[in-house]
């Protein structure tokens, strides 16, 4: 399994503004039991990007809606139970499913790869 969210950083997330689309996505990360550096893959980007979107820090336009979209299916699927996830392979199937690619296991050289290109 994956390394759970740490207190530090549940307390810091529920002082921050709820309203913010980051801030939003962690919230519903933690009730669904979804890793940050799973979702990180499922949404392109690296988990420390993640980690600044749930601490409310802005989020790009070109990010936004997919983000929002993210957050608004991971709150239904926990609505309905099917969520949250009970482990780490559950967590990469679900993702797996809702972005439709397969998790690789190696996202570092996926976004190495995507920067050399740059």
């Amino acid at each position: 399994m994956s390394r759970p969210y740490s207190d530090a950083f549940l307390i810091e997330l529920y002082k921050a503004n709820p309203n913010r689309a980051g801030t939003a996505l962690g919230i519903a990360c933690v009730k669904a039991k979804l890793p940050a550096k799973y979702v990180a893959w499922a949404l392109d980007v690296t988990r420390m990007t993640m980690f600044s979107w749930f601490r409310g820090k802005p989020i790009r336009h070109k990010n936004l809606l997919k983000v929002e979209t993210f957050t608004d299916l991971i709150e239904s699927d926990t609505a309905k139970g099917i969520l949250p996830v009970k482990n780490t392979a559950a967590a990469i199937k679900y993702l797996e499913a809702m972005v439709a690619k397969k998790y690789d296991g190696n996202v570092v050289s996926k976004i190495k790869k995507e920067v050399d290109h740059v």
